[in-house]
């Protein structure tokens, strides 16, 4: 049985072939599923598993302001089997101070979109022009509220720019921080919110549907598909703010992999690929409907621009420059501030953690030290109701092997971690080590057959592979 389990786990690491790609790839999409960037991510995902023949699958990977799924996505291993739909927040997160990655990080592959913030209100609102919205603002500052992002985000950014413009404060009107368009969306319906900032395409539904209204889109022209909506510079207001969306993946990621990706990507954005999005029945014969990339972005209304490897690198180096002398400005400083920062939820529950492992062990001392003066039919109830050494371990070793797999998993491989992790763990809770090891041979491979090959869930491969 030992060798049989060894021979799986060495097996789990030998049976790729060298051309790339040979299994699953993950894109990760910093922001919420419903919004935007999400509804762009998993069409190029579906354009890319028909040119690349492997699955890709999309993790969205929210929090953090964005900085979650951007850190995820650039420090992964760079091996061309994670990419990262990465967005304007790249350009801001590093400005603000949550995290020190920057643009430097990736290798830019191409941008696909770009789209002009806009400013939302409930259709039942009483504001009909940005121009009322604003005198609305002016008279009651700090009484409306608005989202459409993470606080400090592209859209909150866009919107306090052009309260700033108008000569008000940046944080005249609140700001609630959210995961995306989709949810800010449905607070605005609900009535959580008095407006919101997002991109035209990302409110069509609701829009079409009489739910919501565009009071002003902060592009220089009107917005192809949405002429109708006035624009901020019509309206008399210097100011314009729009985001963009492009893939990229982690730097170091071989030139061969990454000219693959390229190369897939503009058949995907030029519209030579194609992906089943419906069929029916005329004449009873089935008629199945495919769709290119681009007929997408332009049913849905989202700006189809696209830049090449090189020029996409100019765009994040322009963007970043420009917004770094906006949000380090002295105006900008309130749209910064938080309460808490991205380690505060964390370091608060190692915090309590920690707290519970010295009362474990300060209860184990006062019971120790109250024993010697019970009878000796008290002391072994106490022996049994108080907490052993080997218990504290126990539980020392479980969270720390909660806090280590996330660190090491991409460097090490889930096959050899897990097994390291499984089996010093079961040794901490007393067992004996060849039962240990035949536990981990059976369990470990068994699960990483399981989430690899029958689920197809990208798994970290580490040093060889496992």
């Amino acid at each position: 049985m030992v060798a049989v389990c060894c021979a799986m786990v060495c097996l789990t690491g030998c049976n790729e072939p060298s051309s790339y790609p040979n299994r699953p790839i993950t894109l990760i999409c910093p922001w919420g599923a419903g919004g935007g960037t999400d509804a762009v991510s998993r069409q190029i995902a579906a354009h890319l598993e028909t040119e690349l023949g492997v699955p890709v699958g999309v993790v969205n990977a929210t929090g953090g302001k964005g900085v979650t799924g951007h850190n995820r996505g650039f420090r992964a291993r760079p091996d061309g089997y994670t990419l990262t739909m990465a967005t304007l927040e790249l350009n801001m997160l590093h400005w603000n101070g949550l995290t020190d990655l920057t643009y430097h990080d990736c290798i830019p592959l191409m941008s696909v979109n770009e789209d002009y913030a806009a400013v939302f209100v409930h259709s039942d609102a009483p504001w009909e022009t940005i121009a009322d919205l604003e005198a609305a603002i002016r008279a009651n500052p700090k009484t409306l509220t608005a989202s459409g992002t993470a606080s400090g985000g592209a859209w909150h950014l866009a919107l306090a720019g052009w309260l700033i413009s108008a000569g008000l404060n940046a944080d005249d009107v609140v700001w609630v921080s959210s995961t995306g368009a989709a949810p800010s969306l449905k607070e605005l319906m609900s009535g959580g919110v008095d407006l919101v900032c997002c991109s035209l395409p990302e409110a069509a539904t609701q829009m079409k549907n009489g739910d919501v209204r565009a009071l002003g889109v902060m592009s220089p022209q009107p917005v192809p598909g949405f002429e109708d909506v006035p624009t901020f510079v019509d309206a008399g207001y210097d100011w314009t703010l729009g985001g963009w969306r492009g893939l990229a993946v982690p730097r170091g990621t071989p030139a061969d992999v990454v000219k693959t990706l390229t190369n897939a990507l503009d058949r995907v954005t030029s519209g030579e690929t194609t992906i089943l999005v419906g069929a029916s029945q005329v004449d009873g014969e089935v008629v199945r409907r495919r769709q290119t990339f681009p007929q997408f972005m332009e049913e849905q209304g989202y700006d189809n621009t696209r830049r090449g490897p090189e020029e996409f690198q100019r765009l994040l180096a322009e963007r970043d420059e420009q917004l770094g002398a906006l949000l380090t400005s002295d105006v900008m400083r309130s749209v910064n501030r938080d309460r808490f920062n991205a380690a505060t939820f964390p370091n608060a529950l190692l915090a309590a953690i920690g707290a519970v492992l010295v009362l474990l062990v300060v209860q184990r001392g006062l019971r120790r030290s109250g024993s010697a003066s019970e009878s000796p039919i008290e002391n072994a109830s106490l022996r049994r109701r108080s907490v052993s050494r080997k218990g504290v371990i126990a539980c020392t070793l479980f969270v720390l092997a909660i806090a280590v797999y996330p660190l090491a998993a991409e460097t090490v491989g889930f096959v050899i971690l897990s097994a390291a992790l499984l089996g010093l763990m079961l040794w901490s809770l007393g067992n004996r080590i060849p039962t240990c090891a035949a536990v981990t041979l059976v369990v470990v491979p068994i699960a990483y057959q399981f989430f690899a090959g029958v689920l197809r869930v990208p798994l970290p491969r580490g040093w060889w592979g496992w």
